[in-house]
């Protein structure tokens, strides 16, 4: 404790730095009398013992760095390169060279409206669930911070990220999807055989393209769905499903009549071309061998434009998936088969998702309940009155 004229300087040896080695000091200036500034400086020492300053003077962006080169390569190919274009675009640029030992969730608040209002590198307003990815990254980030003792709290877990909005579900109607595959036929059989294979199976075009013609058993009329490929870094990438797990799905006999015919051309091809299918050939591929799958992007923009020609709005390839859950869903099949069918791991994300495609089946379910009620009033009413039966007597 220093005194310079009417101040006093304060000063509290903090420990060396957790990630410099540094020596760090923790400084205050107060004005007024020699007690006073005693109070202030024990209040000091008490917050310095108890681990109330942060550990290091690193920044955000440092923490962010480390934290990604720890946690990157748990993330699939795809996580991992939207994870480091959120840090980025949004995060490193706004918060990058802010010390941890500033940060507060104050600021952290000020920062998600900015991107809010204003948006981040790119200049334009972020939509809430693209705050609530970066929200979620940094917030991975300062809980690791925590715990090799960068600082001391998480402050985004007291920061205040937008609300999303419940999405809305725009799953084609089956007259559509039939337009859409009657057209699709007309223009590129292959894409008519994919649009169909999704809209039997439910399953990701992740997965859709990464089957592989040992995947589909057409006599048992099964495919099994193991992995999925995404594009990385350098290209496609392939890896497990979403939820890493795999699934059997069962066809129905228009959709293997389908692929039975796919096969078949896709061996024409190769023999025409003097050359073999390959073995593990891939189901959808423009490779005479199959040895290549479609490129993800390529396909949305097929259906994209297919839906363009067919003159139906709003509908896009991940909708197909939404199709075959409202579909069952609502035609009453029960929600673990549907769950199973998409891949969902728990059948609570299908009825989180799907819940309010159900009024059908909230109605059935109140008429059965007033049927109950009915039977029980008439039952009562047919029993004679013990009173009146005695009087009889």
């Amino acid at each position: 404790m220093r005194q310079r004229g009417s101040s006093w300087e304060l000063r509290v040896y903090a420990g060396r730095d957790v990630v410099t080695g540094r020596k760090r000091w923790v400084t205050k200036t107060v004005r007024g009398g020699k007690r006073e500034a005693q109070r202030a400086l024990a209040a000091m020492v008490a917050d310095n013992d108890r681990g109330a300053h942060n550990h290091t003077n690193a920044t955000v962006g440092e923490l962010l760095e480390e934290w990604f080169a720890l946690a990157g390569p748990g993330y699939s190919p795809k996580g991992a390169r939207e994870t480091r274009g959120v840090m980025d675009r949004n995060l490193l640029p706004f918060l990058g060279n802010v010390p941890l030992s500033r940060l507060g969730a104050a600021d952290i608040d000020r920062f998600y409206r900015r991107l809010r209002e204003k948006g981040g590198r790119a200049g334009r307003p972020l939509a809430p669930a693209t705050i609530r990815r970066a929200h979620g990254i940094l917030h991975r980030a300062l809980v690791q911070g925590v715990k090799w003792g960068w600082l001391s709290a998480n402050p985004a877990a007291s920061a205040t990220p937008p609300r999303i909005p419940t999405p809305d579900i725009n799953p084609p109607a089956p007259h559509e999807l039939a337009r859409l595959f009657s057209l699709a036929t007309e223009v590129e059989v292959d894409l008519a055989d994919y649009i169909l294979l999704a809209a039997a199976t439910g399953a990701r075009r992740s997965e859709l393209i990464a089957l592989r013609w040992p995947d589909l058993d057409l006599d048992k009329r099964t495919v099994w769905i193991s992995r999925g490929l995404v594009l990385g870094d350098d290209g496609l990438v392939e890896k497990d499903t979403k939820t890493h797990a795999a699934r059997r799905v069962s066809l129905d006999r228009t959709t293997v009549a389908a692929m039975t015919a796919h096969r078949a051309r896709a061996e024409e091809r190769a023999r025409l071309c003097e050359h073999e299918l390959d073995r593990r050939a891939f189901v959808f591929s423009n490779e005479v061998d199959g040895s290549e799958c479609w490129y993800p992007d390529s396909v949305s923009r097929a259906f994209a434009r297919l839906c363009r020609k067919a003159g139906i709005k709003g509908v896009r390839m991940h909708d197909l998936r939404h199709y075959v859950a409202t579909r069952l869903l609502s035609e009453g099949v029960d929600v673990r088969t549907v769950a199973g069918r998409l891949g969902h791991r728990n059948a609570s994300t299908t009825l989180n998702v799907y819940s309010h495609f159900l009024p059908e089946a909230d109605r059935e379910a109140a008429d059965l309940l007033g049927r109950i009620f009915d039977d029980a009033l008439l039952e009562v009413t047919e029993v004679p009155d013990e009173d009146d039966e005695e009087k009889k007597g």
